[in-house]
């Protein structure tokens, strides 16, 4: 049986780790952490954490993730694949639909304020939040679209957006995926000591909690940006 491939597209710092290690726990699914990594560092050229380290980890070119890592055969019949959705820059999104794709989101206020704890001064193209709208479009178009899934809402009930998106999926729900042991995992890129500190010491997906986010000025004006790019698929996305 071909393996199917799967890819979770997230804007950066969305608790895409974790739903990663929530479908690690799956014997039926192989686990790949953002294969287009090196290949969005080398066309950008942005200035990230341990850059040289990833560069060297895996291919930079995009052709050739696609060809040797995202469409090969793997041993499980599903495999997993976290991209994020900025690393989409200067390549063909054809193979899509080849795939189950699903887009992760997360309130912008949310991700820009972890993300500037790393990357100072993001921009939108940093934050990938425009960018996930044009792949809405892209794959609705293609009818490639699995599902869109919201981080707060997930995280208000993950077992039953879990199992809506497995059923999407064509595969069975697994009570598995709802916890894992703390720590660092074999699937962890070499940027993993950058930016998993807290998913490392998670036990599962932690009960959303509601919270005031004070922004400086100028990234208050890049999530007003965001915004409503957002709220045009939370309307559509997965509710607990």
């Amino acid at each position: 049986m071909p393996t199917k491939a799967i890819n979770i597209w997230s804007s950066p710092r969305n608790i895409s780790t974790a739903l990663m290690y929530s479908w690690g726990q799956r014997k039926d699914c192989s686990i790949v952490d953002e294969p287009l990594y090196a290949h969005y560092l080398r066309v950008t050229d942005a200035n990230h954490p341990g850059k040289e380290e990833i560069m060297k980890s895996q291919s930079q070119y995009a052709d050739v993730v696609i060809r040797d890592v995202i469409l090969r055969k793997y041993d499980t019949q599903f495999v997993i694949h976290k991209q994020m959705t900025h690393h989409l820059v200067e390549m063909d999104w054809s193979f899509m639909k080849s795939c189950g794709n699903i887009i992760l989101i997360r309130n912008p206020k949310e991700i820009i304020a972890s993300y500037s704890k790393v990357i100072p001064n993001p921009s939108m193209k940093d934050v990938g939040v425009k960018k996930q709208t044009e792949l809405y479009d892209y794959l609705k178009k293609n009818n490639n679209l699995t599902a869109i899934v919201d981080t707060n809402q997930l995280l208000k009930n993950p077992e039953g957006i879990l199992r809506k998106v497995c059923s999407g999926l064509g595969m069975p729900f697994d009570p598995k995926m709802l916890s894992w042991k703390p720590g660092a995992r074999s699937e962890d890129g070499v940027w993993a000591k950058y930016w998993y500190a807290n998913v490392h010491q998670s036990i599962g997906f932690k009960p959303y909690v509601p919270r005031e986010i004070d922004l400086p000025e100028h990234l208050e004006g890049l999530a007003e940006q965001c915004l409503p790019y957002y709220r045009q698929l939370f309307k559509i996305c997965i509710k607990a």
